[in-house]
């Protein structure tokens, strides 16, 4: 871990190797109600699992989201990408933030649970977000996952502001898309086990 308690600068992390991500096999799209309880059976079983949410971004003011419209989910072999419009996966994706017994882990989540409160009435259980993690390390500044991917694995995480501001709500999301929203999740998982080697005390669960 870095001593000094800063992350590398973003022109180290450019010289860096690429971040060894999941492969387009290894994401899975629920799209149907047999899907989604495969799916629960598959990340229940984990235990710990990668957790992030896509919304389509709001340009105009005062225009209000109506994400989260992707729901991302990785174990350390695969993901699972849920689109809240598909609402006969709702109950899986309920069960699934609302489970006591599967620690989702993330970064800067404050955003997605209010997002994910407003659109389904839940608080989710279990959740670790990596930047408080990183706070309780030491680290002054919010640390997401590419400074993190680079800190722990000298990877780069690529981050393509073009795909993060792009449209979540389609029906049917691009590999691209899909690409991104699995390895933000899957990032995360890869971080929490690697720091649960260093710093177990500070990977507390709320």
């Amino acid at each position: 871990m870095n001593s000094s308690k800063t992350p590398p600068h973003k022109d180290a992390i450019a010289e860096m190797e690429l971040f060894d991500g999941l492969e387009m096999e290894q994401v899975f799209v629920v799209t149907n109600q047999r899907q989604a309880g495969l799916a629960l059976d598959e990340l229940m079983s984990a235990g710990v699992v990668g957790f992030d949410t896509e919304s389509k971004p709001t340009f105009r003011k005062g225009e209000i989201s109506e994400g989260p419209h992707v729901l991302q989910f990785a174990t350390m072999e695969k993901a699972f990408v849920f689109q809240s419009h598909l609402i006969e996966s709702h109950p899986m994706i309920i069960d699934v933030l609302k489970s006591p017994a599967l620690t989702k882990i993330g970064f800067g989540l404050g955003g997605d649970l209010h997002q994910i409160s407003q659109r389904f009435g839940i608080r989710p259980a279990a959740i670790v977000d990596l930047d408080r993690t990183f706070r309780k390390l030491g680290y002054r500044n919010s640390i997401g996952a590419k400074s993190a991917v680079a800190m722990l694995f000298q990877r780069k995480l690529i981050k393509s502001k073009s795909i993060t501001t792009s449209n979540w709500a389609l029906r049917e999301l691009s590999d691209r898309q899909l690409l991104y929203a699995a390895n933000d999740a899957y990032a995360a998982i890869r971080i929490f086990h690697a720091l649960q080697k260093e710093q177990a005390d500070a990977l507390e669960v709320e």
